[in-house]
């Protein structure tokens, strides 16, 4: 196996979104893409990664290959490479390696670790609602909620998409309405809500780096995903459990 990649900040970026939810994870390396999906610690939030064999330079594999690597191992390796530095990634006598090549050659060798875990299935999730918007509209809304209180309210209808959140004695409203920055495709009339935990949230939002559009999709007390994409490169998707009220 020897992949080089020269734009590095395609899986530097990534891995440092993902170490934020993720500290464990496997990685599938496929003559098409590198895989990855896991589920956080407390089982609240899936990450699904694919970086496209389209995205390097090199792409040499004679069969699947799966990795397993502590990320924020791997976020520190990567964090050592410039955007105009070319990243290589080979198996090496089972260590991860990693040559970083600039004006000087570095070389780094991971631990290959051994994880338990089944291997995660993506859910099937049907939603009658999709919202394309750009990224920075969702950040900025996000961290204005967050102002006021833990969780937030997704509210969609056919012509607008509402983010808010109330708190003891505070409340916040961010409006989003269809049109050149945002567009909403649905099905049905039903206006559609959902509540969701802003700490996750708030970590999902740093997928901007990879990309100057979101997806949104979700549905009345259902599971939200998430998805970045950088065309012909790589997506990064994330699934959230919904808030359900006690009360």
């Amino acid at each position: 196996m020897k992949l080089t990649l020269a734009d590095s900040k395609l899986l530097k970026d990534s891995v440092s979104i993902i170490s934020d939810l993720v500290t464990e994870a496997k990685f599938t390396f496929s003559k098409d893409s590198i895989d990855l999906v896991a589920m956080d610690p407390a089982n609240v939030a899936m990450v699904i990664f694919k970086l496209l064999s389209s995205g390097f330079t090199e792409y040499k594999l004679e069969k699947e290959v799966k990795v397993a690597l502590n990320l924020n191992n791997l976020k520190q390796v990567l964090r050592r490479a410039n955007a105009t530095d070319i990243l290589t990634l080979e198996l090496e006598e089972n260590k991860f390696k990693i040559t970083i090549k600039s004006g000087t050659t570095r070389t780094f060798y991971l631990p290959i670790i051994e994880l338990d875990e089944k291997e995660q299935k993506i859910p099937s999730l049907n939603f009658p609602l999709s919202i394309k918007t750009n990224t920075t509209i969702l950040s900025e809304a996000i961290e204005d909620v967050s102002i006021v209180a833990e969780s937030v309210k997704f509210i969609a209808d056919t012509n607008k998409f509402t983010i808010s959140a109330e708190g003891d004695l505070s409340k916040a409203k961010i409006e989003i309405p269809a049109d050149s920055n945002t567009t909403i495709t649905k099905e049905g009339e039903e206006v559609l809500k959902a509540k969701y935990s802003i700490e996750y949230l708030k970590k999902m939002m740093h997928g901007s780096k990879l990309s100057s559009e979101v997806y949104i999709r979700f549905n009345s007390d259902y599971p939200l995903r998430l998805e970045y994409k950088a065309t012909d490169k790589l997506s990064l998707s994330f699934i959230l459990a919904p808030r359900v009220d006690n009360d």
